[in-house]
């Protein structure tokens, strides 16, 4: 067992007095109607309610205090956003709110499939982890209007086109040319990738994995175990995306209109807690992102996992 995963009651002082500053809570994206009449309660103008509900999302409380204070930009993936956009969300979020976004599909995806999402474009991608293209299309305009708000850019590599022996080296070449000034964390769906190599190279250059939970994927404590039970970064980052055993599809079909929670993971929560505790202890930040389809309701499952950690309902030991 690591000494840092063992809390002792001194430990757990710790983690509950650093829990509002170390720890941001948040869900995958925020605009869904299903919150409605929990998270917002707000009456918004025809059309305004996905462009103007983050500030009342930012306000949203849980025994006493904002319960999100990150949140993911998803919508980033399939697009970089504008200055403009950003200009505008910045002005709905508080102090000290930071959005994790993702970065454009365009550098993260090696070869584009055949088919009608993609049409052109398919085969392999020439800006694939094209550092100058990162710098210059998807950068900028957080730079200008987005800069306080900015939490780690999240890279999302899916599972085809990651074969480590070829990935790995692009991917040091790519991160030893990104400003320091901003945090990455890279999130793979491919598990062959995972091991000491790939841990090397995050570490070398600060950046983050993403402990994702996820059809495909191992568990959150196997991810651990994979990297050595040691973190890469300053701070670590959660998604909580899907059961292990559902597609994104089913999960979809089967918790949709995510008003409740339909099937809560004590596993999938437990691991979190301990991979925050771990975080916190070590001084790192934590950043735990939960998305509907984990559990069926983002919002339910932040409060449960916030919970386990402030009350200390289970006490995290071993990985």
């Amino acid at each position: 067992m690591s000494p840092s995963m063992f809390v002792t009651p001194a430990i757990r002082v710790q983690c509950r007095m650093a829990l509002s500053s170390l720890v941001l809570f948040g869900t995958s994206t925020w605009t869904y109607e299903g919150w409605k009449g929990e998270v917002y309660k707000q009456n918004y103008p025809k059309g305004r309610f996905k462009q103007d509900c983050l500030a009342e999302y930012a306000r949203y409380e849980h025994e006493g205090a904002p319960l999100f204070r990150t949140v993911g930009f998803d919508f980033s993936f399939y697009g970089p956003p504008s200055t403009k956009q950003l200009e505008h969300y910045a002005s709905l979020l508080p102090e000290g709110f930071e959005a994790c976004a993702k970065v454009w599909e365009d550098i993260t995806i090696p070869v584009f499939p055949p088919g009608l999402r993609y049409r052109s474009k398919a085969g392999p991608n020439p800006r694939f982890l094209d550092a100058d293209y990162f710098l210059e299309q998807v950068l900028p305009p957080f730079e200008h209007a987005f800069e306080a708000h900015t939490g780690p850019f999240i890279f999302e590599f899916q599972r085809t086109g990651l074969e480590p022996a070829t990935f790995l080296p692009k991917l040091d070449a790519f991160l030893a040319r990104l400003p320091t000034k901003f945090k990455y964390a890279i999130e793979v769906r491919n598990p062959a990738v995972l091991g000491s190599e790939y841990r090397r190279v995050l570490e070398a250059h600060g950046v983050s994995h993403v402990y994702n939970h996820l059809y495909g994927m191992p568990t959150l404590a196997l991810h651990h175990e994979k990297l050595e039970q040691q973190f890469t970064a300053s701070f670590i980052l959660l998604r909580l995306l899907t059961p292990r055993d559902k597609k994104y599809h089913e999960a979809v079909k089967a918790y949709e209109p995510y008003d409740k929670l339909v099937r809560p993971l004590p596993e999938m929560r437990e691991a979190a807690v301990r991979l925050v505790t771990q975080a916190v202890e070590e001084r790192r930040r934590a950043y735990a992102l939960v998305n509907n389809r984990s559990e069926g309701h983002a919002p339910g499952t932040v409060k449960a996992i916030h919970d386990m950690l402030v009350h200390h309902e289970t006490v995290p030991d071993a990985m």
